[in-house]
């Protein structure tokens, strides 16, 4: 029997793609054996590439169903405006207010009382922190600044300061959130 010419094309690209099918299947099984089936659910939705092969033992981490932070583990408040009192004054002591200065020291300045609140609070933490800092011209103005979130107030701490000199008004919150 004689085949039509259109069924011979598909054939050869699907003796290919059954080919890379099969690998492909070969290297999900194995991540699949090595790191479990909710940690491949993981590589999925991080984009990591299922192509390569896993370098070593994956390590997986268990939930430790820790709902409330133990006492050593409380968010530093106290600490934490400190932190926004000290940056404050060692970048804007003597600073007059220029817009196209301050949207460059707004970043710096979240940054660095960012980086650390999270130095304070050790590796060994479960409070996602945000940062919020506000400068603005001092002309004699009344400004407020409000917030909302929604949080947990037994375990969800902020700390605030707020800084004014002849030319500018700065505010500073931080915010920390536990989370499991």
């Amino acid at each position: 029997m004689r085949r039509a010419q259109h069924d011979t094309v598909p054939r050869l690209a699907t003796t290919v793609g059954r080919r890379r099918f099969r690998n492909a299947i070969r290297r999900v099984s194995t991540m699949n054996l090595n790191m479990g089936s909710s940690s491949s659910m993981s590589a999925y939705s991080t984009g990591t590439d299922l192509t390569q092969e896993p370098k070593g033992p994956q390590i997986v981490y268990e939930n430790t169903f820790q709902l409330s932070p133990k006492d050593s583990q409380k968010f530093p408040t106290k600490k934490a405006e400190d932190i926004i009192k000290n940056t404050f004054l060692t970048h804007l002591l003597d600073s007059k207010y220029s817009s196209d200065n301050c949207k460059n020291l707004t970043a710096q300045i979240t940054e660095t009382v960012k980086t650390q609140v999270k130095a304070e609070l050790g590796s060994n933490n479960r409070y996602k922190v945000v940062v919020l800092v506000i400068i603005g011209s001092n002309q004699g103005q009344g400004a407020r600044v409000a917030s909302r979130c929604l949080w947990y107030p037994q375990y969800d701490r902020f700390a605030q300061y707020e800084y004014h000199n002849e030319s500018l008004f700065a505010v500073g919150i931080v915010y920390g959130v536990y989370y499991e």
